[in-house]
């Protein structure tokens, strides 16, 4: 079992690893405070752009359903005909602190597997880079045009200003609710809002199970279907094939996941058999990890990392795309809460997709 895997057993209750690592969340709750503090008190500049921001993110380390969230909620406003932007920390690339916009021929090298995968999935203009604010500039500046802003995570990055937050949990909730490391909280619960930002909180819950005391709305999430790496690559969404024609296999599910368990658990549901192969999370698969000749089912994140050419002869992979459908009513107060910046934005397909990539239009996908 991985250090990661074992850490969130760890975390589910206040057992005696957890109370062993308590001195050391005394610790992060002072650094992370003074990291605050310096923002709060004006010794560090907070960047406010000059359209509205919206986070999306969790409190909690290791996953929590935040990508196919941002997918949902791009797609929404898509379809309203906004013009929405995305930027990323870009999370495991390669030069992590320079500026990235995404172009025809970015890998997850050089944004990040999750940063790529968005952009594939939405087409919507995307930058990533470590101080958020300078993606924001870079961002607009190739695209002018941009109505509105999307984070991938920040809540704990505090020099860009938010209007909004769209607070994500799984069916983990706040776990044991202490801090890292004797817990999974990556903040304190009660934390203040830093000036020049906004309040205004939306909670998902991305399981379909109301997992804290929170009120919120809830969110499925589901397998649309399964498309060959080749063609996934080629995007050929049309070739998309129901998960029923991958029934009887002998399959290996191969998930470089912080929560490989909810990928398996979707896979069960659908009556797949298959041999579960966990990955630790962003694993980059430069060495495949079955054996020649399988046929494997694989997330998108994954298949970011996996071009097939570098399959063995006889490998067959699919990969099945994940939607996340949020009920009406988030929808909704999602667009409540941006109409005092967006005002009477135009409705309607939205033409600006620079990447000319069309989303996966799985039943999941789609407006209900």
């Amino acid at each position: 079992m991985s250090l990661a895997l074992w850490l969130q057993r760890v975390w589910r209750t206040r057992g005696p690893i957890a109370w062993l690592l308590r001195p050391f969340s005394a610790l992060y709750r002072g650094l992370s405070a003074a990291h605050w503090r310096a923002y709060a008190q004006g010794r560090r500049p907070i960047s406010r752009p000059p359209l509205p921001v919206v986070v999306v993110g969790n409190w909690i380390v290791g996953g929590g359903g935040k990508t196919p969230t941002l997918m949902a909620i791009i797609q929404q406003l898509q379809a309203q005909g906004l013009r929405v932007g995305v930027i990323s920390r870009g999370y495991g690339r390669v030069g992590g602190q320079s500026v990235q916009v995404a172009c025809a021929t970015s890998t997850a090298q050089d944004l990040g597997d999750e940063p790529l995968l968005l952009w594939r999935r939405t087409g919507a203009p995307l930058a990533v880079g470590a101080d958020r604010g300078q993606a924001v500039a870079a961002l607009r500046q190739q695209h002018p045009n941009l109505q509105l802003i999307l984070s991938d995570d920040g809540l704990q990055h505090h020099a860009l200003a938010r209007d909004l937050t769209v607070l994500v949990f799984d069916r983990r909730g706040l776990g044991n609710g202490w801090l890292l490391p004797a817990g999974p909280l990556r903040q304190d619960q009660d934390r203040p809002v830093l000036p020049g930002s906004r309040a205004d909180t939306l909670v998902l819950y991305t399981d379909g199970v109301v997992s804290t005391a929170r009120a919120g709305y809830v969110a499925h999430r589901r397998l649309s279907g399964a498309v060959r790496l080749e063609a996934w690559w080629a995007q050929r969404w049309d070739t998309q094939q129901p998960l029923t024609e991958l029934r009887g296999r002998p399959l290996i599910a191969a998930a470089g996941l912080a929560q490989p368990e909810g990928f398996f658990a979707l896979l069960h549901e659908a009556g797949l058999t298959f041999q579960a192969l966990p990955q630790p999370d962003h694993h980059d698969f430069a060495m495949l990890p079955w054996p020649p000749g399988s046929e494997v089912v694989v997330t998108e994140k994954d298949a970011t990392k996996l071009s097939p050419e570098r399959l063995a002869p006889g490998d067959r992979v699919w990969v099945l795309p994940l939607d996340l459908q949020p009920e009406p009513a988030f929808r909704a107060a999602l667009l409540h809460a941006l109409q005092p910046w967006l005002g009477s934005a135009s409705h309607g397909p939205t033409s600006d997709r620079t990447s000319g990539l069309p989303p996966v239009q799985g039943p999941a996908a789609t407006e209900p």
